[in-house]
């Protein structure tokens, strides 16, 4: 898949490129990051340097993932990381979103405001029909930001996600298009309450 840039009110953004290296290293030092999302842990500056120059790439290439740079404007500071994986090749594979914002860039709306740049992409662009969330429990952080962008949270998965070899508990939430006030590729038919 080609590349695509996009951008909010106060946001840029694009593909990870070489020259983000730096910020991303630094930024994935804070243990926050590396307790709560997949980054390695520890974070080494080869862990960067693949991420900006192979993983991302190739995710694009191979229409698998799409990280995206989160700046502060076009020429601004890496404010965080938010990027869509699909899980699957069939015509209704799972796409879950993940993201993690710099330290001292969070608390600002940021993030919340590239989960949603990132979702209205992948319904009108890309075709997707539910895009997932999910966190470790206790990740409130990223718990309040999914809320904030609108997913439902749907439960509590057991074993529901591995982190560095572990298997652990984590909520689940989704993300419609309907949810954002947009078509779907697909008829929805929601279960009538009370059934099971």
């Amino acid at each position: 898949m080609e590349p695509t840039t996009l951008s909010t009110d106060r946001l840029v953004l694009r593909p990870f490129v070489p020259s983000d290296e730096d910020e991303v290293y630094a930024a994935a030092q804070d243990p926050e990051i590396q307790r709560w999302t997949l980054v390695p842990s520890p974070y080494r500056r080869e862990d960067a340097h693949a991420f900006v120059n192979e993983i991302g790439p190739t995710g694009w290439r191979e229409g698998t993932a799409f990280p995206f740079a989160v700046r502060l404007g076009a020429e601004g500071p890496l404010v965080a990381s938010v990027g869509m994986h699909v899980q699957g090749r069939n015509s209704y594979a799972s796409h879950e979103v993940g993201y993690w914002a710099a330290k001292e860039h969070r608390g600002r709306g940021y993030v919340t405001e590239a989960v949603l740049a990132v979702a209205r992409w992948a319904f009108t662009e890309r075709g997707v029909v539910r895009l997932e969330w999910r966190g470790e429990v206790g990740n409130a952080g990223s718990r309040a930001v999914a809320e904030k962008a609108g997913f439902r949270i749907e439960g509590l998965l057991r074993a529901g996600i591995e982190q560095r070899g572990t298997s652990r508990d984590c909520w689940v939430g989704s993300l419609l298009p309907s949810d954002l006030g947009l078509p779907s590729r697909l008829p929805y038919l929601p279960a009538v309450s009370g059934t099971s």
